[in-house]
């Protein structure tokens, strides 16, 4: 809570979207501060935790069956491969749990149409982010935290030339997609500039 305390402090109103992974806390002090907020696990961290469960020559077979689910077109059509999902891999109850305590995550996404959802579903772009910055504070002590700022705000920089014509894919989907909703458009039109 102490984390999106400081958030909300720093000037941020509001959250309507938040993709994480399973840290324990997070998502509870995420929704005291900011109770609106949609609280997404990240696919690709339950797919991480459920592999563990299974052995490597089952992997191919399992992660495609999982696509089914996450990649269904409707709800509907997620809820019946969960269940043969559930079926096909009872003999790997860890694997399957993972999936089962983390359902609801997995079912909001419907709510949303399929540009959203390949927007909302991972947190791979932020941990890319974040990886990119370990590596070049992990190269030697710094003889003051402005020295530290400054490392960082140069590779700010180099992410931002590497990314700047990367847009993020069919964001006028995506954007349209959201719009449906009627809190987050009056969001959006609030912060929008025209």
């Amino acid at each position: 809570m102490q984390i999106f305390d400081e958030i909300k402090a720093r000037g941020v109103e509001g959250v309507a979207f938040i993709s994480m992974d399973g840290v324990s806390g997070l998502e509870e002090g995420a929704k005291a501060i900011f109770p609106q907020v949609v609280v997404q696990r990240c696919i690709v961290h339950l797919i991480r935790n459920s592999i563990k469960y299974i052995p490597s020559k089952d992997y191919k077979g399992f992660t495609a069956q999982l696509k089914k689910i996450y990649g269904a077109v409707n709800l509907k059509t997620a809820i019946a491969e969960f269940d043969r999902f559930k079926e096909a891999w009872k003999q790997y109850p860890g694997a399957v749990g993972v999936w089962e305590r983390n359902w609801m995550h997995v079912e909001q996404l419907f709510r949303y149409g399929s540009a959203v959802r390949r927007v909302m579903y991972t947190t791979n772009a932020i941990e890319s982010v974040n990886s990119s910055f370990r590596k070049v504070t992990r190269k030697g002590a710094f003889p003051h935290e402005n020295a530290v700022r400054k490392i960082l705000y140069l590779r700010i920089l180099e992410l931002y030339k590497k990314w700047q014509g990367h847009p993020i894919m069919r964001w006028s989907m995506v954007r349209n997609q959201l719009a449906v909703d009627e809190k987050i458009q009056a969001r959006m039109l609030k912060y929008e500039q025209y």
